[in-house]
């Protein structure tokens, strides 16, 4: 089947040619201020339109929230279909002017269209909003495949300069879009193999990529990941991505996602009503993947790894039972309570190798853990657990830079001793209380005393029932702007 994905939007940036917008085709949006007189381009307009600008700005002005937009359809004087204009203060916020850019998506439908920018100074991040919400995913629908021919053209002052800031933000909405097409497939497509080979492919943008297969796995150890995908037909793998950007051999930044490809719960088997959700069971694997083709995009300058274990979480006659014992890669032995509990088991193994392997300056694992963070944070927030604070709060910053929900949550010893076993060295889980936390807990024993660590339970903001600023419903794509921020401000050089 063909697909009908739209990628990221390629847009032509122009210099601001006032007589070329009355003979412009499809539809044509201008910025008005919310407080001041109309810019130049807003008064070309609003002459050529015979003063309909200023009336709606009259009418809806005093009201409008900075970021919105009105439409005026088929406006006399013009040949565009309809003239958006978009109520923008002229000292917005980075997050209003990426909900401006996401609006005018919104409304884009079929046609072509120009953006009259002039010289604001958030131009880019205008760019940056309108295509990260031009996304859909429509590539299991029969509907016959049609190349996307709409352009969209950014007339501004100084074109030059908007191009070179929206840039690196495109390249990070690529690795948004990358991100939720892999959490929206479902499990008959993405298969562990399939999961592997699209990472593969991530060779083209100069990322080293290795696939550990079942009997590396073996080899190395990883017996609480292999015991999660005893139950499948599928393989279970480990894939390696490393991006070298920086100039000299410094230790990198490790990335770790859970990449359950389809959770059924295996032996504890979930009930059957939402379990056509877990197709989204792999997005930490999911955004890590799209953290790193936006590094590679934008050509950062620092050195980060990302791996993720890809497993299927299936029940047979060869699947992990409640009560069995495995044994880590560290070598701690784990009683299975639950085998729902599965993502802790993969991500134990693969944070172990990457800490061996790699020594890395810091780690964030990423994970649709589990239950209970949703139930404490729904679906505003993903939950943060570190044992840095500086390093924490970095990533707060960079989060809330980028409008990425996240909410810092405990960790203790209080909550570790819940995984305490009787017959092995813990459990895989603690009980009700506190679910996310001693899930939190339960990696925390497999991260070392050096590394400064984040875990981030992103169960609650991987997917979505309804759109978001930036995304229609589905998969989000979180976190993948977060990490090229932290990146930035961090580790970069």
């Amino acid at each position: 089947m063909e697909s009908n994905v739209v990628d990221v939007l390629k847009f032509t940036f122009v210099e601001t040619a006032l007589d070329e917008i009355a003979t412009a085709e499809g539809r044509v949006a201008l910025l008005v201020p919310t407080e001041g007189n109309l810019g130049q381009e807003a008064r070309r307009v609003n002459r050529l339109t015979k003063g309909a600008v200023e009336r709606m700005r009259d009418a809806k002005g005093e009201t409008a929230k900075s970021g919105s937009v009105v439409t005026l359809e088929w406006p006399a004087g013009m040949a565009a279909d309809a003239v958006d204009l978009v109520f923008l203060a002229r000292r917005c916020s980075v997050e209003e002017a990426r909900k401006a850019g996401a609006a005018l998506a919104k409304r884009r439908g079929a046609a072509d269209l120009l953006v009259l920018l002039g010289n604001q100074t958030k131009a880019a991040e205008i760019v940056a909003g309108l295509a990260m919400r031009d996304y859909g995913f429509d590539q299991h629908k029969t509907a016959e495949a049609v190349e996307d021919a709409r352009s969209v053209t950014v007339m501004a002052s100084k074109p030059a300069e908007v191009e070179t800031a929206a840039e690196p933000l495109l390249a990070v909405a690529e690795g948004v879009f990358f991100t939720r097409d892999l959490v929206n497939e479902p499990a008959n497509v993405l298969t562990t193999t399939e999961f592997a080979e699209r990472l593969v492919a991530l060779k083209s943008y100069g990322v080293d990529v290795e696939v550990l297969e079942e009997d590396k796995l073996a080899e190395l150890g990883m017996g609480a990941l292999l015991s999660v995908g005893e139950g499948s037909d599928s393989p279970s793998k480990v894939v390696v991505m490393q991006w070298n950007g920086a100039e000299d051999a410094s230790a990198p930044l490790a990335l770790v996602g859970k990449g359950v490809v389809f959770d059924t719960g295996g032996i504890s088997l979930k009930p059957a009503a939402g379990m056509e959700d877990m197709t989204m069971d792999m997005g930490g694997a999911g955004v890590v993947a799209g953290a790193m083709k936006a590094l590679a995009l934008r050509k950062a300058k620092a050195n980060v790894v990302g791996l993720v274990g890809l497993v299927e979480n299936m029940p047979s006659g060869r699947a992990t039972r409640p009560g069995d014992v495995v044994t880590s890669m560290k070598g701690d032995t784990i009683e299975v309570i639950n085998t729902d509990a599965e993502g802790r088991l993969v991500l134990c193994d693969v944070m172990h190798y990457a800490q061996e392997r790699f020594s890395p300056a810091a780690m964030v694992d990423l994970a649709t853990l589990t239950g209970a963070i949703i139930i404490g944070l729904g679906h505003e927030n993903a939950g943060v657990f570190s044992n840095d604070d500086a390093f924490c709060n970095g990533f707060l910053k960079a989060a809330s830079a980028e409008g990425e929900g996240a909410w810092r949550m405990p960790l203790g010893k209080a909550y570790a001793d819940q995984l305490k076993s009787r017959i092995a060295d813990l459990k895989n889980v603690g009980g009700r209380p506190a679910g996310s936390v001693t899930a939190a807990e339960f990696l925390h024993r497999f991260v070392q005393d050096d590394v400064p660590w984040i875990h981030l339970d992103i169960a609650g903001v991987a997917s979505v029932k309804g759109e978001t600023a930036l995304a229609p419903k589905g998969a989000t794509g979180w976190g993948v702007m977060a990490l090229s921020r932290l990146v930035a401000d961090r580790f970069e050089v």
